[in-house]
């Protein structure tokens, strides 16, 4: 059941004509943009790793066969003002003017051992237990500067906070797998793939899939409302005076306020725009890391750019967004430092929304709550939450050893 009259919930692709609707009331879009149709505006902007937990899933699932995708043109990062190439092998280290002449002979030493790294080969570990010894002793025996640190935590291994310095190496390690085998995965200038006309795509998809098994879906049910026993276990959900019951409810946090507590909140900017963002080696789809520290912030600022060649928007126009978790109250002053790297824009809209976990115990009451979206530019969060909600459903775990080959789709 879903209170909206589309698909997808928080994380639906808007046309034109329903972006007005959400930001604008009742203006009416300008002619100069377009046809509304040929918009998708993504309300949740994400990118998906190549080799990720997300692609396993849909191949798992075989929702792939409703899906295209195309790989994304360039991963980029905010180092000193200026935007450079995310280089993400020994080779890429080697050309990159993040680094100078004896750093990069470091940096290539250190990504040469994460490549060869294997966590059941011990001759791989070069004595190192990296279960115990932390990000930043890791690094410290390569002896990279910060510099060179900031972008492989943020631009490589995707951290949001400078947190994981003192957190076992091992998930830096992996994290910075995942992005050269996803690099390496289409051969493109990232490791990231996107969906044919925007992520709403995706629970389209898999409403689709669940069709085929026999799964009911209800579109514009207003005020669906969560029915208990006297047990304080779920019994029914009631939307216009029907009650459908059920034994198990999965919801995501707006639908059970009460079972949820603020965690967050997310800042992000939507603009339309006319051409690419600059210094980007003109890329169609793109994304830029504005590492924290950078800015002077707490969390890093992500800058997510797609377009007419992901069939998002009429040819000529760029879709871009620039996100980040919310520390203040005012999004276009906080947000400027992302917003000025675009260049002159055609429209811009500007949204804050709290993030919400849940704080209810499943076991007890039934109800299986998502975390909300963050403000990251890829899904393996997402994901992650999803994967644990199915196992607490169902007692399960979903083997997610898939030929990744399938999806293949996505090389056109």
């Amino acid at each position: 059941m879903d209170r909206n009259d589309y698909y997808g919930g928080e994380s639906t692709s808007l046309n034109l004509i329903q972006l007005w609707k959400k930001f604008r009331g009742n203006d009416k879009p300008p002619a100069n943009l377009g046809s509304s149709r040929d918009y998708n505006v993504d309300m949740i902007p994400k990118f998906m790793m190549a080799n990720g937990t997300l692609v396993r899933v849909l191949i798992h699932t075989d929702v792939t066969k409703y899906l295209s995708f195309k790989a994304v043109d360039g991963s980029f990062v905010f180092n000193k003002g200026k935007v450079h190439k995310v280089p993400a092998t020994d080779m890429e280290a080697l050309k990159s003017p993040l680094m100078g002449l004896f750093e990069k002979r470091r940096a290539r030493k250190f990504f040469i051992y994460v490549q060869d790294y294997q966590e059941n080969e011990p001759k791989t570990h070069e004595g190192m237990d990296l279960t115990r010894v932390t990000t930043k002793q890791l690094i410290a025996k390569y002896g990279l500067d910060d510099n060179t640190v900031d972008f492989i935590g943020h631009a490589l291994a995707l951290h949001r906070d400078d947190r994981y310095l003192d957190e076992p190496a091992l998930d830096t390690v992996k994290r910075m797998k995942l992005y050269a085998e996803s690099l390496a995965r289409f051969q493109g200038g990232s490791p990231y793939i996107y969906p044919l006309y925007g992520l709403g795509e995706l629970p389209q998809a898999f409403a689709r899939l669940s069709a085929v098994y026999g799964g009911t879906y209800m579109l514009n049910k207003p005020e669906c409302k969560v029915e208990f026993d006297e047990e304080g276990k779920v019994c029914g959900v009631t939307s216009e005076g029907e009650t459908a019951r059920c034994k198990k409810v999965v919801c995501d946090p707006s639908y059970l306020p009460n079972k949820v507590r603020k965690v967050g909140r997310v800042a992000r900017a939507i603009c339309i725009m006319s051409h690419p963002i600059p210094n980007t080696n003109d890329s169609h789809s793109v994304q830029v890391i504005l590492p924290q520290k950078q800015l002077g912030r707490r969390s890093d600022m992500y800058l997510f750019c797609c377009s007419y060649s992901h069939n998002v928007a009429p040819k000529g126009k760029f879709i871009a967004f620039v996100s980040s978790e919310a520390e203040t109250d005012h999004p276009e002053v906080e947000l400027k430092a992302g917003i000025d790297l675009l260049g002159p824009v055609d429209e811009i809209f500007f949204d804050v929304y709290d993030r919400y976990e849940p704080v209810n115990e499943p076991s007890l009451d039934n109800c299986f709550v998502s975390m909300s979206y963050d403000a990251t530019t890829h899904f393996e969060s997402t994901v992650t939450d999803v994967l644990n909600m199915y196992t607490m459903i169902t007692g399960k775990v979903v083997d997610l050893s898939v030929d990744l080959s399938a999806a293949s789709a996505a090389e056109e």
